[in-house]
């Protein structure tokens, strides 16, 4: 990508760029926002660093490329995003192949979402290579890469502005670790205690900065952590006899010109900027799809509850994914409204296509009804796989959402691409946490720089898949490894067959070494037992051979509540249809409860399991399932689920979701399947006070390729998933 720079003269907006570079982009302008009074040395920013700004000018010569520059910026009431986007605008007016901005962000979340969200505006990408990295690892990597910095600034404790001001960072980073030790403090200085110069860096390939003169200014004389600036007074640029030509400088010449190394100061304000990028209201599209082709499940939860659409033999009558789509997005956009929510109240979201090869599509008829703009308190997280729906009589789209009745979410969309995790460049999350559950989107084994699927296979994109959903869960100060309730594991049929056999172990090992990792590191928690379910699938978003979209419990006291989740059970369950219990029930059955919190159950019925649940004889599979034997096995299915629910002390009020996965081979409809299901919960009201029943069925069935427990057999006739909560 064409990348401009924000620069403010310090080593991480520089190591930023070199980031850039090695990663395959090209640097072809900095910018800078500079103070409207040019003696003035430090505004007490928390966007922008201006001390030492005096000599960020020379590094359109230093580097070769220009330099854009705001000299207008002021303090801004609440808000110090407007001058950036006045001057990002300007930039790409004149340099319209610019798609990306680098910035040096490494853990202020304020800096991040302000770039970000001026990148948004102007459709930009935001580059923050630097986020979330390890700050002693990250400073030692600029020193030796090559970066000359010292500081110009000093506010914390054990600074002294007398001894410390002007010194190279290579000559301060013992100092800082033992500040670090003592203090606690960030060796990069993200706390603001201190702020870097970079004199020269291998960037600066035409000259180096030499500070001839320079005085020590005092902003405060506390005794405990003294404040003081360095201002320059004097400096020249000493030329480099050799200049080491840089890929990204080639093509910054070709794109700028004779403009290369020049000074352009911004002016402006924001009105015009605005009526310029304003992005276009979302187009309120009426579908005029007949209303019975439009189906509708909702669990009966009153604080949180999902909402299933989909559409009936649609295929022959569609114009495609797009309208099927919006279709199932308005129908489930004007449920949310009859109930009095809207998207802002989602959580996540899963969205079933047809035909991965329409992903553009459909991502850009998702986002005209679901934006940011719309859900202020953070767009929901999602995962968008492919299922075979054309086959079993469906539509190209089908939609669950899961909603609350509240507005707690707490959600982290990085929308910024950087060395950390994916990110989530299109309006959803890369988790939301509600009431304890950690929903994460799922995660695809991309290299987070890159945002490449790594080439060494599906055993390598799964550790990588991890890895990434890992540093998600380590936002939330949690692991995958101990609070996981459950690894839905979307598998492609391009695995080849040797491979899945082993994929289950795999996330077993990479779960045990990180457990091992983090116990080494003195965290001690014990851990919950996840439940593992395998999906196979026609195909997942970028080609992926897997997906892995973990569910976190996420408490402050995880320790107490894990250590009393063994031997909650109480035999309250009752049988039905004739259904008692058997000591082979429990091999269908895989469960995590957290006593009064949640309960989740993935319950999966082999052929030769259904073989016993009929009474057929076990050599007949085949025939075991068919027509009215299938209706039995999704009796026993209801019976099982009841008896866990009610042993855990749950109730039916208490699920949020659930879900049926059958797969395509099991030559039954989907419309045989739903009636079926239907009329056993019909019944099962009947017998039951602890369900009730509303117009809308309260399971989703959702048709796969397979699915199963383990990746070696994702063959099971019916597979169920429910997750339910106090």
């Amino acid at each position: 990508m064409k990348v401009v720079a924000l620069v403010s003269g310090g080593k991480d907006s520089c190591y930023a760029m070199m980031k850039c570079l090695q990663y395959g982009h090209q640097i072809v302008a900095v910018a800078n926002l500079m103070p409207a009074d040019d003696s003035v040395d430090e505004l007490d920013s928390y966007m922008y660093q201006t001390v030492g700004h005096q000599i960020v000018i020379s590094y359109a010569e230093c580097m070769g490329v220009p330099l854009h520059q705001k000299l207008s910026y002021r303090m801004t009431p609440g808000d110090e995003v407007e001058d950036m986007f006045i001057l990002l605008n300007e930039v790409k007016r004149q340099i319209p192949s610019v798609t990306a901005v680098s910035s040096g962000a490494i853990a202020s979340d304020y800096q991040r979402l302000r770039v970000e969200s001026v990148c948004s505006r102007l459709g930009l990408v935001s580059l923050a290579y630097l986020w979330k990295q390890d700050q002693s690892l990250l400073l030692q990597e600029m020193i030796t890469s090559g970066i000359v910095a010292i500081t110009v600034k000093v506010a914390a404790m054990g600074l002294d502005p007398s001894k410390h001001l002007g010194k190279e960072m290579s000559v301060l980073q013992p100092y800082l670790h033992k500040l670090k030790e003592l203090y606690g403090i960030n060796v990069c200085g993200e706390g603001g205690e201190y702020e870097t110069l970079t004199l020269d860096c291998p960037l600066f390939v035409n000259a180096r900065i030499m500070l001839d003169e320079s005085r020590v200014v005092m902003h405060s004389s506390d005794s405990i952590a003294p404040v003081g600036v360095l201002h320059p007074v004097a400096f020249h640029l000493q030329s480099k006899a050799e200049s080491h030509s840089l890929e990204s400088n080639d093509n910054a010449h070709e794109i700028c010109g004779e403009r290369v190394g020049s000074l352009f100061e911004v002016q402006g304000d924001t009105q015009a900027c605005d009526a310029i990028c304003q992005a276009d209201a979302a187009v309120d599209v009426l579908v005029k799809l007949p209303e019975h082709k439009l189906h509708i499940s909702r669990t009966q939860k009153d604080d949180t509850f999902s909402i299933c659409c989909w559409l009936q033999d649609s295929c022959t009558t569609s114009a495609g994914l797009q309208e099927d789509l919006e279709a199932v997005l308005k129908k489930i956009e004007s449920l949310l409204v009859e109930y009095g929510f809207g998207w802002e109240y989602v959580l996540y979201i899963h969205l079933y296509i047809a035909d991965m090869g329409g992903f553009s599509t459909a991502n850009d008829t998702y986002v005209r009804y679901i934006t940011q703009e719309k859900c202020p308190f953070g767009v929901p997280s999602r995962s968008t796989v492919e299922l075979p729906l054309l086959q079993v009589g469906l539509g190209n789209a089908y939609m669950e959402v899961l909603v609350a009745n509240d507005h707690t979410k707490r959600v982290l969309h990085v929308q910024s691409i950087s060395c950390w995790a994916p990110s989530c460049i299109g309006p959803y999350s890369q988790a939301t946490l509600h009431k304890e559950i950690l929903h994460m989107a799922g995660q695809l084994g991309l290299n987070p720089p890159t945002m490449t699927l790594c080439d060494g296979g599906v055993m390598d994109e799964l550790a990588k898949a991890l890895d990434n959903s890992e540093a998600v869960a380590k936002s939330f100060n949690c692991s995958i490894s101990n609070s996981t309730i459950m690894f839905v594991n979307y598998c492609s049929t391009k695995i080849p067959l040797s491979d899945r056999l082993n994929l289950h172990d795999k996330h077993k090992a990479f779960l045990k070494q990180t457990r091992d990792f983090n116990s080494d590191k003195g965290s001690n928690s014990e851990a919950l037992e996840p439940i593992f379910l395998y999906v196979l699938l026609p195909d997942l978003p970028k080609g992926a051979l897997v997906e892995v979209k973990p569910v976190l419990f996420v408490a402050e006291d995880i320790e107490a509540t894990i250590r009393d989740v063994k031997d909650q059970s109480h035999s309250r369950s009752t049988g039905y249809w004739g259904f008692q219990h058997a000591n082979w029930h429990d091999s269908c059955i895989q469960k995590c409860i957290v006593p009064e919190k949640l309960c989740a159950v993935v319950l999966s019925v082999s052929s030769e399991l259904a073989a016993m649940i009929c009474d057929k004889d076990k050599g007949d599979h085949q025939n075991s399932v068919i027509g009215r034997q299938m209706d039995r096995v999704l009796r026993f299915c209801l019976y099982l689920l009841d008896k866990i629910i009610m042993e855990n002390d749950f109730g039916w009020e208490d699920t949020m979701y659930l879900r049926f996965y059958f797969p395509t081979s099991l030559q039954v409809t989907l419309d045989a399947l739903s009636f079926m299901l239907t009329n056993a919960f019909s019944e099962f009201a009947e017998m039951n006070r602890n369900i009730k029943i509303g117009k809308d069925p309260i399971f989703n069935l959702v048709p796969v390729l397979g699915a199963g427990k383990s990746s070696a057999s994702m063959n099971d006739i019916i597979t169920c998933e429910l997750l339910a909560r106090k």
